[in-house]
């Protein structure tokens, strides 16, 4: 066999790892071109690959070392896929949506991972956390990587959908944050902004999780011998994790919207109530203005005109129908 670690590979910038592990699980960087010479040899182990936004020459070399189906590749090159598990001949392909935070807003990106018997193929697209923690905690325990390339793949999907976790988390904190000025009577153009902003976010990432929960049962009941029974509980597990993220992501979808009816809500009562006041001191206003309206007319026939008290009495008498009027408004709770 030729030795993996003869040489410094010399590979592209987009293959962020190349490696080798043997039935001990010990790492050796593997060159692309050793691939096929490894993978052909009698030796047990499996090569992981994995990549980050590659060109079309770094596939079909992929393609031509791994024997993957074309339309597999063409998937990939495209990466605009639903989440989803193909099989095709002895291989499986499997397509994971991926979302970090950056600069405060949640991005979303691509994980294509082709399955094999001796092999695992990872292809990152857009936002998406590296798998190089995933890779070193394996590393650091042998008898896990003994399990094969499965259990490999499960570690990848586990750090995908726990990496929802502190984002669900920060939505949370947010939507606590808010509450003060969702339960304002005050408008604020910005609350309802936000909270609009974060229920889109939620409904785009409950379009990346929910489909997963599919493509993880999927892949737990996939006929191929490529997963270990072993593998398929822990697979199950993941899938348990989906399956309360997104429901976590449905209660808070439906926080936001109830949060965003009650804003509104409570914004047209204090509009009311505003209107309400407006009115009433309208009326005040309404009353001695037509009072004196008619006594501002050019007539000579007006009762108590010329009158000694006349002026006094109608000062009076405007004071009274206020006093009334304010009084009764005030009761009603117009005031």
């Amino acid at each position: 066999m030729t030795s993996p670690a003869s040489a410094l590979p010399d590979n592209p910038a987009c293959v962020i790892n190349c490696t080798w592990y043997d039935e001990n699980g010990t790492p050796q960087t593997l060159a692309l071109d050793n691939i096929s010479d490894v993978l052909a040899s009698d030796a047990k182990g499996f090569v992981w690959v994995g990549l980050y936004e590659p060109d079309d020459a770094v596939l079909e070399k992929m393609q031509e070392e791994f024997n993957l189906h074309d339309l597999a590749i063409e998937d990939t090159r495209k990466a605009h896929q639903r989440p989803k598990i193909e099989t095709y001949g002895n291989s499986l392909f499997v397509v994971v949506h991926t979302a970090q935070v950056l600069d405060e807003r949640i991005r979303y990106g691509e994980t294509h991972a082709f399955l094999g018997p001796r092999f695992l193929l990872t292809v990152r697209h857009g936002a998406s956390l590296s798998y190089a923690p995933v890779r070193a905690r394996l590393e650091r325990e042998p008898g896990l990587l003994a399990m094969g390339p499965s259990f490999c793949l499960y570690s990848v999907l586990d750090a995908v959908v726990d990496n929802y976790l502190p984002i669900t988390s920060s939505f949370s904190d947010t939507l606590d944050l808010l509450e003060k000025d969702i339960f304002s009577e005050d408008y604020k153009r910005r609350t309802v902004i936000r909270l609009y902003e974060l229920r889109r976010e939620l409904n785009k990432m409950r379009l990346a999780v929910a489909p997963l929960q599919d493509a993880l049962a999927q892949l737990q009941r996939n006929q191929a011998q490529l997963v270990n029974e072993e593998v398929r509980l822990y697979l199950r597990d993941v899938q348990d994790h989906a399956a309360r993220i997104n429901d976590a992501i449905d209660t808070l979808r439906e926080m936001l919207g109830t949060a965003l009816s009650v804003n509104l809500s409570l914004v047209t009562l204090a509009q009311g109530e505003t209107v309400k006041r407006l009115g009433a001191w309208a009326a005040l206003l309404a009353a001695p203005t037509l009072i004196t309206s008619w006594y501002g007319m050019n007539f000579t026939g007006m009762p108590e005109l010329a009158g000694r008290y006349a002026y006094p009495l109608l000062i009076v008498g405007i004071s009274v129908t206020c006093v009334v009027l304010y009084r009764l408004f005030k009761r009603s709770g117009w005031l």
